[in-house]
């Protein structure tokens, strides 16, 4: 096991740390540079009322991620990533190291943490718009602490949305508490006056969950950070393919974060455009980036993640995330401000919806000590992800499509829903199917809901 040492509140490994300036040194550099700032940029796009874009976007050359970057800006996004590859994620840094001397290209993301952040700094200066470090790790002290002293003001992850999707065999007391230090650094960003945007990735596993749990997971994940004195949230959730029910959950973020947090947090919903099975057929895909964009901008989102044409083929190319950047803002366009909901469905939707986030997150909250009710909710199954790969998330819940395409559950395992709320569930997905082979059948219909038969091109 590395060595580690205090950087900041946080326990870093020693050699990490050991190429990091002075934490005083960190800190006058963030506050006096002249960079843009993330919270500055969702704070624009609030006023505007028309989110802006940001793309995924990393690779394992230094000299090849500027060039991505550069490529990518004329696009319009108003905010770009630096995806970190999967041994950062892991913390297996020496790892990283290797395959950046040997075989860069066969990274699948950025190791910042081996370039350093130096080169980060570089990456900053290359364009004209804020980065945000997105990664996956469900102990990020480390990369944040490379973040930091390179100037990044935006970086996503969270003790449960980091955890779930990416880990087997995380406990979710280990990574609350290593998100929690991650926090407090923010925390006391804040009192020196640079603020740090923390984005929530309500995303979890991206196989239909339901919209009360992503909302509940990014919900307790804020409660916690804002206790650790982080004062911008981006709290995102992934699109599920019924425009009400999106708009819907979207709108209720802001509802939500008026009920559970402070006045003085800003709050900026984010869409990730739809993260399932994606359409071969690039029309069908394209469509479905603009869809995005509209939905967006209908449930007053901040920010979309875009995707690509070329999103069932594996890593999107420069140009193909161009054009992804593109059609996702045609979908937000004043050209589409026509297009009306029926708003009485909406809010009935937001009304349910709500409910289930307050009967998941309640009862999490009634000890006072949020780490420590996530690991005892989730041990119990009063916290669930369907599909987990984590051993410590039951996946009892079995979510389902109804016949809007609207998620629901199928199944609401040990989850403390009410009555009302199970009757309403069980009533919306009444489908029939009983045997085995079409349960099977009406599952991956659900998850494949996207899928057209056209022919396939790119």
């Amino acid at each position: 096991m590395s060595e580690t040492v205090e950087w900041a509140g946080m326990r870093i490994d020693r050699s990490t740390a050991a190429d990091l300036p002075q934490w005083r040194d960190t800190v006058d550099a963030l506050r006096t540079s002249t960079r843009p700032r993330a919270a500055d940029a969702l704070r624009a796009a609030h006023r505007t009322g028309r989110p802006i874009a940001q793309p995924r976007c990393g690779v394992g050359g230094h000299e090849e991620m500027l060039e991505l970057l550069r490529r990518l800006e004329p696009a319009g996004p108003g905010m770009l990533t630096v995806t970190i590859d999967s041994y950062t994620r892991l913390k297996q840094f020496d790892r990283a190291a290797q395959a950046l001397r040997e075989a860069p290209a066969d990274l699948n993301g950025y190791p910042l943490t081996v370039h350093g952040w130096r080169r980060g700094r570089q990456l900053l200066d290359a364009v004209g718009v804020p980065l945000e470090v997105r990664h996956g790790s469900p102990d990020a002290r480390d990369l944040f602490a490379v973040a930091l002293a390179a100037g990044f003001t935006s970086f996503e992850g969270g003790g449960i949305g980091y955890n779930v999707p990416y880990c087997k065999d995380v406990p979710f007391a280990t990574s609350m508490e290593a998100w929690r230090q991650v926090d407090a650094v923010c925390g006391a960003l804040a009192d020196d006056g640079v603020i740090v945007d923390r984005e929530l990735f309500g995303t979890l596993t991206a196989v239909l969950v339901p919209p009360s749990i992503s909302l509940a997971c990014t919900l307790l994940e804020a409660i916690a950070a804002v206790r650790e004195g982080v004062r911008c949230l981006s709290i995102a959730y992934p699109q599920g393919g019924e425009v009400h029910q999106d708009v819907a959950a979207l709108r209720s973020i802001r509802a939500l974060a008026a009920r559970y947090l402070p006045p003085h947090v800003a709050v900026h919903p984010v869409l990730h455009e739809f993260m399932g099975v994606f359409p071969r057929g690039r029309g069908t895909a394209d469509a479905l980036i603009l869809y995005g964009g509209l939905v967006a901008r209908l449930g007053g989102a901040d920010k979309i993640i875009n995707k690509t044409n070329q999103e069932a083929y594996g890593i999107p190319d420069a140009d193909a995330n161009a054009l992804g950047i593109r059609t996702a803002l045609m979908g937000t366009s004043e050209l589409l401000d026509f297009v009306a909901l029926d708003e009485a469905r909406i809010d009935e939707e937001m009304s349910w919806l709500q409910r289930e986030v307050a009967e998941l997150v309640d009862p999490v909250l009634q000890d006072g000590d949020v780490p420590a009710g996530v690991a005892g909710a989730f041990a119990a199954g009063r916290l669930d992800v369907p599909f987990s790969a984590s051993v410590h998330a039951r996946s009892l819940v079995v979510p389902a499509r109804d016949a809007t395409g609207a998620i629901r559950y199928r199944r609401t395992g040990e989850l403390p829903f009410s009555a009302a709320v199970r009757q309403r569930n069980d009533r919306l997905t009444d489908t029939g199917a009983g045997s085995p082979d079409r349960f099977i059948q009406a599952v991956t219909a659900d998850i494949n809901y996207f899928l057209r038969d056209e022919p396939a091109s790119v």
